[in-house]
């Protein structure tokens, strides 16, 4: 008998990666079973309103805490809890691909503690900005400022082999550039809100924050440019 396993032909994603896939699909089945009446009764049609009442992050709840200098836990938990809420299926189920993809890529590199600090991070900055940077009354909600924060480690990633290589590294921001344009173009065609914002701030925080969690950290950059250099 032979001692060789059997290779998997796909790489298993990393644990943290399904475990927000599972929160992020599985509210979002809850609500859609309440709104079919499958779940909860007639007062289920109203959860994923109610949802977004109590869990996504507000500019103007910023305000009233940062104007009275009061900080209650429960609105505190909003900027963690509003990724986990989307006002619709299609909605989601675009920030689930995103992830799926970009937190295997970035998780298989960077480790679990890092990955899981760039989706938070991402997501706290994300929600300053709009809350401290806007006036918009509407409240935040989905993942996507999380996501674009995988996109930026997933973009240092990229800048930092193309360091190494020598290859022009403005490419590496490729990425972000055509998803900032598909997201202005149907913000035009389609009349979308200041989503922009939030997103671009998760990216620079994912960018920013891979120079610090990434393998080697500044240093393994310094290094890889030396030897570009040489």
């Amino acid at each position: 008998m032979s001692d060789h396993q059997p290779i998997s032909p796909v790489n298993p994603l990393p644990p943290l990666v399904v475990a927000l896939v599972i929160l992020i699909v599985g509210v979002e089945l809850i609500f859609m079973m309440g709104e079919k009446g499958y779940i909860g009764g007639p007062e289920a049609i109203g959860w994923r309103l109610s949802a977004i009442r109590t869990y996504a992050f507000s500019g103007d709840i910023l305000d009233w805490m940062i104007a009275n200098n009061r900080f209650p836990p429960e609105h505190l938990m909003r900027f963690l809890t509003y990724p986990f809420v989307h006002l619709t299926f299609t909605h989601m189920i675009f920030v689930v691909v995103l992830t799926l993809a970009l937190g295997k890529m970035v998780g298989e590199v960077f480790g679990t503690f890092a990955l899981l600090l760039v989706w938070v991070l991402s997501a706290i900055v994300g929600a300053l900005a709009y809350g401290l940077l806007l006036n918009d009354p509407r409240p935040l909600v989905g993942g996507y400022p999380s996501v674009y924060g995988l996109i930026g480690a997933y973009t240092f990633l990229l800048w930092v082999n193309l360091a190494g290589t020598g290859a022009r590294q403005f490419s590496a921001f490729s990425l972000i550039a055509l998803l900032m344009g598909i997201q202005l173009i149907f913000g035009m065609l389609f009349g979308g809100g200041n989503d922009w914002l939030p997103d671009l701030a998760g990216f620079a925080t994912g960018f920013g924050l891979s120079f610090l969690v990434s393998p080697g950290g500044w240093a393994a950059f310094l290094e890889r440019i030396r030897q570009r250099n040489d």
